[in-house]
């Protein structure tokens, strides 16, 4: 897992991932999130900014990683961020639970979920019947195994990025990505 001090992703992107930007796009950007998580919230303007800058050159991928000791709403938006996924509409899914995070009840859920055009006995099945609960598991598995602890956490080409000090770090590890430094 560790290698040179430094934590590299353990389960590869894959077409299970939620992806926005270019397919092709050579550096891609992972984060772990939880949506009730105040940090994960400011993050989401640097990232929109971070896809723009990079138009064509970097796409990013969100994994669920619900901190359920502190936030008691994240597990359940996942699941309703992955019930909205299964039905192609996970991307406004997402933006809508940032942009309420404090509202993150079920009812609230419900009315996000009507209006991203979800179908809605389809929705609520599956959030009753935790359709997706493995899923959000098995984010939440692979990111302890990436050496991931707490929310936000990235990773870019694989590897964990420090954003402790700012996002500015995430814009230049992409940047370090594609020019990288000659060798001396």
């Amino acid at each position: 897992m560790a290698r040179h001090g430094a934590f590299e992703l353990t389960v590869p992107v894959s077409a299970v991932d939620h992806l926005t930007g270019s397919a092709h796009a050579p550096v891609t950007v992972v984060e772990y999130g939880d949506f009730e998580c105040p940090n994960c919230k400011q993050a989401q303007s640097a990232l929109k900014l971070l896809l723009e800058r990079f138009d064509g050159r970097a796409r990013l991928a969100f994994r669920n990683f619900p901190l359920e000791d502190v936030h008691p709403h994240a597990l359940a938006a996942a699941e309703a961020a992955e019930c909205a996924g299964g039905q192609g509409k996970f991307w406004p899914m997402h933006d809508l639970l940032f942009a309420n995070q404090a509202h993150l009840k079920s009812k609230d859920l419900h009315g996000y979920a009507e209006r991203v055009g979800l179908d809605m006995a389809r929705f609520t099945a599956e959030m009753d019947d935790h359709v997706y609960l493995q899923r959000v598991r098995e984010d939440l598995e692979s990111g302890v195994e990436s050496g991931v602890r707490g929310t936000p956490t990235f990773f870019v080409n694989g590897r964990i990025e420090d954003v402790s000090f700012g996002l500015r770090a995430l814009f230049d590890a992409v940047e370090a990505h594609l020019h990288p430094a000659p060798e001396s």
